[in-house]
């Protein structure tokens, strides 16, 4: 199988599928490679390559126990993208990957990188604060993550339903919904809280408003785990160079539910930017 030596020399596996202009996949927390295969597969058939990685602590990964800052994991991201000496990028994150994107433009810069996508990312600063009075409370995060951290698969899979908004009528197989939840919970115990810390806690408002490439972002409005409220639309006000997709009544999992929609606007992006 496929692995690259991260920025620390940490074991990380990727997935790299089709031939063409290259799109690589950020994953959100917990997530790994796999979530990515409804965007993977058609657009590898479509002419793109199509490649995606597990982030540290994740998948296939090494489940290491250091490493989970956006500095770090720029700094593997930048790493498969120098492995596979990959030039002309698109980037597309989801959730928490957005900051992974965002720092690594900070860190590395847009040489390789032509345009980026966000979807339901929780950038640019999550957690309320002085500057930032409509964010969310760090009480409830900071409960939400002891709650989840009790019993993952518990909280996994009573959130399922809000992660995809099946309550809103958003139509997901009830073995679709426990694969997600499975692909959740293979990630180490260190990754499942750190991740979440970092992408709720960073404060990202003024490298978005440094990004120098096109950027497409996509939100849904019943987002529960990154309100559009405070990532999406604050996000939108900040990156300079940007296309706006407001998609009514989807979650978090909007990737997966309107996958037909994301995957048009993606391919829409690549051809006007």
């Amino acid at each position: 199988m496929p692995y690259f030596e991260g920025s620390d020399g940490t074991s990380l596996f990727y997935t790299d599928w089709g031939q063409g202009e290259p799109v690589v996949f950020v994953s959100g927390a917990w997530l790994a490679s796999s979530s990515w295969e409804f965007q993977m597969l058609p657009l590898s058939q479509q002419g793109f390559r199509c490649v995606a990685y597990d982030r540290r602590g994740h998948g296939r990964s090494d489940w290491v126990g250091h490493g989970y800052d956006y500095d770090t994991l720029a700094d593997d991201l930048a790493a498969l993208l120098d492995r596979l000496d990959l030039r002309g990028v698109t980037l597309v994150a989801h959730s928490a990957g957005g900051g992974e994107v965002i720092r690594y433009l900070t860190r590395h810069g847009h040489e390789r990188v032509r345009r980026v996508v966000f979807i339901a990312v929780t950038a640019p600063l999550a957690i309320q604060g002085p500057d930032n009075p409509n964010g969310l409370p760090q009480a409830l995060f900071d409960a939400s993550l002891a709650d989840r951290t009790a019993d993952r698969p518990r909280w996994m899979a009573q959130n399922a339903q809000a992660f995809f908004g099946t309550h809103l009528g958003n139509q997901v197989s009830s073995e679709l919904i426990e694969w997600t939840v499975q692909r959740c919970l293979d990630c180490s115990a260190v990754a499942a809280a750190e991740i979440v810390k970092i992408a709720f806690g960073t404060d990202l408002r003024a490298e978005a408003a440094a990004i120098g490439v096109p950027a497409l972002i996509v939100h849904g409005d019943a987002d529960a785990s990154a309100p559009i409220a405070i990532c999406g639309r604050p996000l939108v006000d900040l990156v300079p160079d940007h296309r706006y997709k407001e998609y009514a009544g989807a979650a978090h999992g909007i990737f997966i539910t309107h996958r037909d929609q994301i995957n048009q606007d993606i391919l829409d992006f690549i051809k006007e930017s």
